[in-house]
């Protein structure tokens, strides 16, 4: 069992990351947090999930400013990291930190109107 896709899919969520926060100068482009990179297994494709803070018009205009950036973003990590095939790259919106804190905040309600206890 090979590990490199793994590797490769941390190395590109690294490189991401830092090209979003230090590169991209885009205005539609929020905070923004890479959650995972999902790699095929001949490594010719890539997920990028990312969080986006915000409301659900502000995720929409950053994502669309995700997608726009692709092909920058993709010849970027050509020259970050050497691959003989530079990943064909795709942006999702990984709405799971949203869920876990409207969840999160409908416990506390429920707790506050004495609906749970701490037992």
């Amino acid at each position: 069992m090979s590990y490199r896709p793994e590797r490769l899919a941390e190395a590109i969520k690294k490189e991401i990351s830092e090209l979003l926060r230090e590169e991209l100068k885009d205005p539609r482009i929020g905070f923004v947090t890479i959650t995972a990179v999902e790699i095929s297994k001949d490594l010719r494709y890539a997920n990028i999930f990312a969080s986006v803070l915000g409301n659900p018009s502000d995720q929409k205009a950053t994502m669309a400013a995700l997608q726009k950036a692709q092909g920058f973003i993709r010849g970027e990590l050509g020259k970050r990291i050497r691959l003989r095939y530079t990943p064909e790259i795709t942006f999702k919106l990984d709405r799971s930190i949203s869920q876990g804190s409207r969840l999160i905040a409908l416990m506390e309600e429920v707790k506050g109107k004495g609906g749970l206890s701490d037992e």
